[in-house]
């Protein structure tokens, strides 16, 4: 125990109790006594230029590292601001514990300078939220935060401190454990739930794993390739679930859904069992609902039984841990004698007649790009922004492990891609990191080039410029008559000027043949760079099922 200390070294004695190495920030006045107490911390805290990106950051952290990352906003503004990236943590099942300033608890509900009710913005986005009033539940409440953000479903913890519990005095004694009466993740499976799984497996001729950020939170993807190979599946791993199953493996089918692959498509459709394991069957996976999987019977694996038939039907729920439920099936059925040999033919016939594909020319092709970028770092972390640059990403990059590919899936951020890059490379300091970015991404958070130039965060951008805002003129010229409403952003910044303005690299690459060498250029400089390539206006994202078609009505031109 230790006597006598401040609301705000209690806080930082906390986070260090809990081996937080890094923290994204932005100070403000209802934070000062906690910033004035990290000064002499020994935790290292990284400048962001705006709010939303120091969430975003601690997301990227979090999913690079499978740790829970951390973030700091002052009152109001600060505390608004981080609300997009805890959104885009809650969608996507992150671990970030997100610190805010509050007015003094004598302001509070007076509509006092700076004050906004951020527990009460926030209640709906994270797993919980705390307003502590008082600095001696400063270390219990730390030390909840942390144990609810990253057990059963990983999501944001929001932690809001008035200025004055932060001067307030404590004596510091941190829990060496954690027990809640109304949070209790659950541990143990359902062994009949897991024989009837078992019976269903054995009995399948055409059974589709199904899989998705659940296996890489659990750490399972050992545990699911031994699946796969024991029942001879076939898998498709959603855009969360990238790096579960190498995409390499003659198993897999790769990304199901709105523009996953014709092959993933087709096998869900015509298979007669999906085993779900750590997906949620959003509506970019299902598609059409009535039309979904016709003939499969569906078994559904996840941590979060609010997810079990939340969405399809599901003729065997598992509640339990991937891990732990992929170790039990396999063991269950590890006798089994797989029946799916005609199956993985009729399956590898689809690979082989419908591949991705797309034509080459004179010009820089996006899909080029990440191949380029693949053949030279086939080990990189890959981050992406929001839009069509996240689709090529998925489908022309190798992955082969998990935390990957990282990338805002169930909200759809853009400007997520650079801070959570930024936060990956935090993460990994010895990994390649690059942000597959569009034009109009980037610029949403493009001033976080000032937070990796003073922190010297070697990330590079590789912005795939087409001049327009890429997914939604998409749509426009495939089903709105080629209207194109308020999406031509074409020649509204100069890139390359714009990182020698905050002193980071710049680079263009305008020809398919400069593609390589400015890639090696970028990652070799060791420094933050951007590089915009200059692409083919003309090109979409293919395979696209459309809105409201079952996913075996597939645009895919020639």
């Amino acid at each position: 125990m230790t006597n006598n200390i401040t609301g705000a070294k209690a806080l930082i004695e906390s986070l260090k109790k809990e081996n937080v190495e890094v923290i994204f920030g932005y100070p403000g006045g209802a934070m000062l006594p906690i910033y004035d107490e990290l000064f002499d911390a020994d935790i290292r805290h990284i400048l962001v230029r705006h709010e939303q990106a120091a969430a975003h950051a601690a997301d990227g952290y979090a999913r690079a590292t499978g740790k829970t990352g951390v973030c700091f906003a002052t009152s109001g503004p600060g505390g608004t601001n981080l609300v997009t990236g805890i959104a885009t943590a809650y969608m996507d099942s992150v671990p970030i514990v997100a610190v805010t300033g509050q007015v003094p608890r004598s302001l509070l509900g007076v509509d006092a300078f700076q004050e906004a009710d951020i527990t009460g913005i926030t209640m709906p986005i994270t797993k919980h939220n705390y307003l502590i009033k008082k600095a001696e539940d400063i270390p219990r409440v730390v030390k909840e935060a942390f144990y609810i953000a990253s057990t059963g479903r990983p999501g944001p913890v929001l932690i809001d401190i008035p200025k004055d519990v932060t001067t307030d005095l404590l004596d510091f004694n941190y829990p060496k454990e954690v027990n809640l009466r109304s949070y209790k993740p659950i541990v143990a499976v359902n062994i009949e739930q897991l024989k009837q799984a078992a019976s269903l497996i054995t009995a399948s001729e055409k059974p589709v794993i199904y899989a998705g950020g659940g296996i890489i939170i659990s750490h399972a993807a050992e545990e699911l390739l031994r699946f796969a190979e024991l029942i001879k599946a076939p898998v498709t791993a959603t855009l969360m679930g990238k790096g579960a199953f190498p995409d390499a493996h003659p198993l897999s089918v790769g990304m199901p859904g709105m523009h996953g692959t014709k092959y993933a498509n087709y096998a869900i459709q015509e298979s007669d069992l999906i085993i779900a394991v750590g997906a949620r069957f959003d509506d970019r996976v299902t598609g059409k609902l009535e039309s979904f999987a016709p003939s499969a019977k569906i078994i559904h694996i996840d941590i979060d039984p609010a997810e079990i038939k939340k969405n399809v039907r599901v003729d065997v729920p598992v509640v339990g841990d991937a891990k732990t439920v992929l170790t039990k099936l396999t063991s269950l059925i590890k006798q089994h004698q797989p029946k799916t040999s005609e199956w993985l033919k009729r399956v590898n016939k689809w690979k082989k007649d419908f591949p991705l594909h797309y034509k080459k020319n004179d010009m820089i092709k996006p899909q080029y790009v990440v191949e380029c970028i693949y053949e030279l770092y086939p080990d990189a972390v890959i981050v992406t922004e929001v839009g069509q640059n996240q689709m090529w990403a998925e489908q022309y990059f190798t992955y082969a492990k998990p935390r990957t590919f990282i990338s805002s899936g169930g909200l759809g951020t853009m400007g997520y891609g650079f801070p959570a890059a930024i936060g990956a490379k935090i993460g990994r300091p010895d990994a390649t990191v690059i942000d597959i970015a569009g034009d109009g991404s980037f610029q949403m958070n493009s001033q976080e080039i000032a937070t990796a130039v003073q922190s010297e965060i070697p990330v590079v951008v590789a912005i795939l410029n087409n001049g327009y805002l890429g997914m939604v003129h998409q749509w426009q010229e495939l089903f709105f008559e080629e209207r194109y409403s308020s999406t031509v952003i074409e020649e509204s910044v100069d890139f390359v000027k714009l990182a020698e303005a905050y002193n980071a690299v710049g680079l263009r690459a305008v020809k398919p043949e400069e593609v390589k060498p400015i890639l090696k250029e970028a990652v070799e400089s060791g420094k933050p760079t951007i590089i915009d390539f200059i692409i083919d206006k003309t090109e979409n994202v293919f395979p696209m099922v459309p809105a409201g078609a079952a996913i075996n009505e597939i645009i895919d031109p020639e």
